[in-house]
């Protein structure tokens, strides 16, 4: 298998965090929605974990997407 072929392939399964990252967001919402229709006076609270939380996940997706930019471009 050639290098160029073997490149390719890593960018790809470098891209799955981003696949991660959006399964994350989408439980963390889930999450909130639950909880806000359980409580809905913890709202500001839960919204203030939900953000950060998304921040989070949502940082790890462009970090793997970084990743796969330079894998694609720079090796």
């Amino acid at each position: 298998m050639e290098l160029e072929a073997l490149k390719y392939i890593g960018v790809g399964l470098s891209s799955i965090g981003m696949l991660g990252a959006a399964i994350g967001i989408g439980n963390i919402f889930s999450a909130l929605l639950n909880g806000i229709a359980r409580n809905p006076s913890a709202e500001d609270k839960l919204m203030k974990s939900a953000f950060i939380g998304a921040g989070l996940a949502e940082a790890m997706g462009l970090f793997a997407f970084l990743i796969a930019l330079l894998l694609l471009f720079f090796a």
